[in-house]
Parts: structure tokens; C-alpha cells; sequence
């Protein structure tokens, strides 16, 4: 008893006696990293001095660097970039904007051209553009599994072989890359902030995982074991944490809707910087579309725009055009098309499509859906001009730009009762409806049934509503609300 007593006091003086010692090494460690920091940030803001001389007026321009790997892209967040840059060029004269891309494969001027072609998009002033070589290392095949921290690490060493190549005065993160935020802010000695379209995590994507939901993101494998579930609820909490220390040192936050806003407020926890601007949808292009009252015709067709993708849900909207088919839901039969137009990206994409005619075959629709791929603009507008109702069918779209077009261009919207649809589109607009939600199979061909139901000019009421509504959503609306959150990174 008393020799382990001997030993224990033995064992306690040993490890206060190392623990000074490693307490002092800690602290020589901490303050050589410290060091080592200060230097690299001096380093690192000498080259800025280098890279951007004084112009003939002896100023120095002043440089806005946005960071968008895939600004070739040609989607919404492209639409929000050139539009972002286009407003910057007509507000601020000593500025010089620069995008860091991974487009290897185009020239500045494809880049350019894709931006005026697709978006109508006419920039005032020339653009500098800085071509990484590592945007491999944000690619989500790279990283089967632990995806997102794969991905959120890949974002930082992308960030400094950019950080290294331009050193700009300020730094927006245009595509959702936080963890590169601290890099520009802390090492860059940038003035730093960002346009969230979407939250890497959410609390909407805890909740799947806790109560385990299968997803396109959760897959049945993980939700029917519960050590696995535990398992992914640990990495997305761990996560989530570390994604609100990054998106807090933004010192200016942007994002695209009350639903985006609301995730990124509980995560990020940077209320006083951050705002919501909506992104620039090009409504004016379907507002030139004549709003007629409808002829009397045996068809009807309903439209569905967005990309092929999982999260888009395009096998809820083929089940509840059956079921209203099949059920004979409307009072009077008539003919229905179900029109899905979108894009296919890759293989992956085409599958999906072939995947979703099967299912018409087995529910037996093939006759009544049409599947429109990669279709001229002009198509689209014919569609959307014939057209009853848009559907919508993304569990928590965070916008939902093809939801504005749809209304833009006349239709009776009908989109998922959830995210941005929900808090910022399809809302009354001075008291009258502008649309309609629904959730499940069974809520989407009832209130298809129900719009069917209604008279021409019930239906062109609430067109006229949607139409007046969207205005909201312009480019020039864009412009104004954007200039005014930024305003604090140019002072």
C-alpha cells in the first residue's frame, strides 16, 4: 500500500516536471507559427505592391478579385458574377476586377463572349483573368466520401496558388468556397467577403442525418444503420462548426434568400454584415411574352424547368402527373402534356433521363411526357408561352430562378412548399395570390387538378400577379441592393 502510494506521488512529481518544459515549447512553437504568419502576410503584401504599380495619376488601381473556378459555366451564380462585375465597372473608375477561374480550356475572350451570348451581359471595361491549374482539387469526384471537408480543404490550396499569383485590395467569394476566406483576410491582408448561394452544410441537412431521412445526399446504406448515422451526425456537427469559424471572418455577407439567410445567420453568426440580395433574373426577356387570356383548347401543358440533377426530384413530378391522370381528377377530361426542359451536364445526367423515361413507361404516362434537352432559347420560350402551369418540384431550392421565370413568362406557378419558393417567390403580392405549393405526391396533382378548375380569368388574375411580382427580382433591383452591401469594403 504504501510503495503504490510512492509510486503514484513518484508518477505525479515526473509529469509536473515535464510539464513546465512542455508548456515553454508550446509557447516557442506557438510564437515561431506566429512569426512565421507575420512574415508570409508581409511577404505576400510586398507582392501586391510588385504586381500592381501606380497608373499615371500616381494611384494605384484598386483590385476586386472574385473567386469563381467555373465562371464558364453559364448558370445562375455566373449570371450573379458578370452582373456583380458589370456594376462595379459603372459605380467605381479606379477599380480593376479579376476572376480567378479554372476554365483552362477557353480564352479571356470566349470567357467574355459566353457571358454576352448567354447572359446579355456587356462588360464596360476589360476583365483580368487569373487561370488555376489545381481546380481538381474542389472536384466532387475526387473525394467519394467526406465529401465536403474534401472538397472545403481542395477550396484552400486552390485559394493560395490564386492568393500567390494576384494579391488583391479586396476578395469576394462568388461560389461558396468559404474556407478561402481567412486565407485572403488573415495571410492576403485582404478586405474580404462573399455571395452564399447555398450553405455548404445546413441545418435542414442535420436534421436529415439525425432523424435519418434518406436523401440524394443520405444514403439508405448510412440512415438503416444507426453506428453510421451517429457516425456522419458527429462529422457534420464537427463541420458545421468549423464552417461558421471560416464564414465569420466575412466582413461582408451576401446571400440569395430568407431561406439561405436564415442557415447562414445560425451558422456563421454574422448578423450585422450580412444582407440579402436577390440574384438578377433576366425577367424582362419573359415579360416580352404577350399575356393573353387562353383560347378554349382540348390541351393543356405543363412545364418543368431546371437541370437534370437528383436534387431536382423530377420522378415526384412524373408520379403526380400519373396520379392526376390516373385518378381522372379533373371535372373534365382533357388532354395534358407534362413538358420536362432542361440541361444534361454529363453521362451522369443522360442516365438520369433515361432513368426517368423507364419510370413513365412504368406508370405508364410515356404518350403524355416530353423530355426537351439542351433546347434553344427561343424553344423555351415557346413552351413557356403555351404553357397552363410551371412546375417545381426541389425539396428547399434556396432561389429558384427557373420558379421566376416560369411566373415572368406567364404561367400558373406551382412549386415546392419549402426554401426560397416559399419565403421570397411565390408570396402574395399586394394581397393577391401569385402562385400556388404543395409538399407530396397526393398535394401536387390535387392542386394541379384544382388550377385545372378554375376559369381563364380566375387563372389570369393570378398570372398578372405573378408578373407584377417578379420585378423584384431585375437586374437593376440587383445592381442597387448589391452596391449597398458592398459599400463598406470599398471605405
Amino acid at each position: 500500500m504504501v510503495a503504490g502510494g510512492l509510486c503514484l506521488c513518484g508518477l505525479l512529481r515526473l509529469l509536473c516536471s515535464l510539464l513546465i518544459p512542455a508548456l515553454f515549447l508550446s509557447g516557442v512553437l506557438c510564437a515561431c507559427l506566429a512569426i512565421l504568419l507575420w512574415g508570409i502576410r508581409l511577404w505576400i503584401q510586398g507582392r501586391r505592391k510588385q504586381q500592381t504599380p501606380a497608373g499615371r495619376d500616381g494611384r494605384r488601381p484598386l483590385l476586386v478579385a472574385f473567386f469563381h473556378p467555373y465562371c464558364n459555366a453559364g448558370g445562375g451564380g455566373e449570371r450573379v458574377l458578370w452582373c456583380a462585375i458589370r456594376t462595379l465597372q459603372k459605380k467605381y473608375k479606379n477599380v480593376t476586377c479579376v476572376v480567378y477561374t479554372g476554365d483552362r480550356d477557353a480564352t479571356e475572350e470566349d470567357i467574355i463572349e459566353g457571358a454576352f451570348r448567354r447572359f446579355n451581359i456587356k462588360l464596360t471595361h476589360p476583365v483580368k483573368f487569373v487561370f488555376l491549374e489545381k481546380r481538381y482539387l474542389v472536384e466532387a469526384s475526387l473525394y467519394p466520401h467526406f465529401t465536403l471537408l474534401g472538397q472545403s480543404l481542395g477550396s484552400v490550396f486552390l485559394g493560395w496558388e490564386a492568393l500567390l499569383k494576384c494579391v488583391p485590395d479586396i476578395y469576394i467569394d462568388s461560389m461558396g468556397y468559404a474556407f478561402t476566406l481567412p486565407l485572403f483576410k488573415y495571410l492576403g491582408g485582404c478586405r474580404v467577403g462573399c455571395y452564399v448561394h447555398y450553405p455548404t452544410i445546413s441545418t435542414d441537412m442535420l436534421s436529415v442525418v439525425r432523424n435519418q431521412d434518406t436523401r440524394f445526399n443520405n444514403a439508405a446504406f448510412i440512415t438503416n444503420n444507426p453506428l453510421f448515422s451517429k457516425f456522419k451526425l458527429v462529422y457534420y456537427y464537427l463541420f458545421a462548426f468549423m464552417y461558421g469559424l471560416v464564414g465569420s471572418c466575412s466582413d461582408v455577407v451576401m446571400v440569395n434568400s430568407s431561406w439561405t439567410l436564415n442557415h447562414i445567420l445560425s451558422l456563421w453568426r454574422a448578423g450585422p454584415c450580412t444582407s440579402v440580395v436577390y440574384p438578377p433574373c433576366d425577367v424582362q426577356t419573359f415579360l416580352d411574352i404577350p399575356l393573353e387570356e387562353e383560347k378554349n383548347s382540348a390541351e393543356y401543358s405543363i412545364v418543368s424547368i431546371s437541370q437534370f440533377r437528383p436534387e431536382k426530384d423530377h420522378p415526384l413530378q412524373i408520379r403526380a402527373f400519373a396520379k392526376l391522370l390516373k385518378e381522372k381528377r379533373l371535372r373534365q377530361q382533357l388532354s395534358l402534356k407534362l413538358i420536362l426542359i432542361g440541361g444534361c451536364r454529363n453521362q451522369q445526367d443522360e442516365d438520369r433521363v433515361n432513368n426517368l423515361k423507364s419510370l413513365c413507361e412504368e406508370l405508364g404516362v410515356s404518350n403524355n411526357v416530353m423530355f426537351r434537352i439542351n433546347i434553344p432559347f427561343e424553344e423555351l420560350k415557346k413552351h413557356l408561352a403555351e404553357a397552363t402551369i410551371g412546375l417545381h418540384t426541389m425539396w428547399n431550392e434556396h432561389f429558384g430562378i427557373g420558379v421566376v421565370e416560369c411566373m415572368a413568362a406567364g404561367t400558373v406557378i406551382l412549386a415546392h412548399n419549402s426554401g426560397g419558393p416559399k419565403l421570397d417567390i411565390v408570396v402574395p403580392y399586394e394581397g393577391r395570390i401569385t402562385g400556388f405549393l404543395a409538399e407530396n405526391e397526393d398535394s401536387y396533382a390535387e392542386t394541379m387538378a384544382y388550377i385545372f378548375s378554375m376559369s381563364p380569368e380566375k387563372r389570369l388574375e393570378i398570372r398578372e400577379s405573378a408578373r407584377q411580382s417578379v420585378c423584384r427580382f431585375s437586374d437593376q433591383h440587383f445592381e442597387e441592393t448589391f452596391l449597398l452591401s458592398v459599400e463598406p469594403l470599398f471605405k
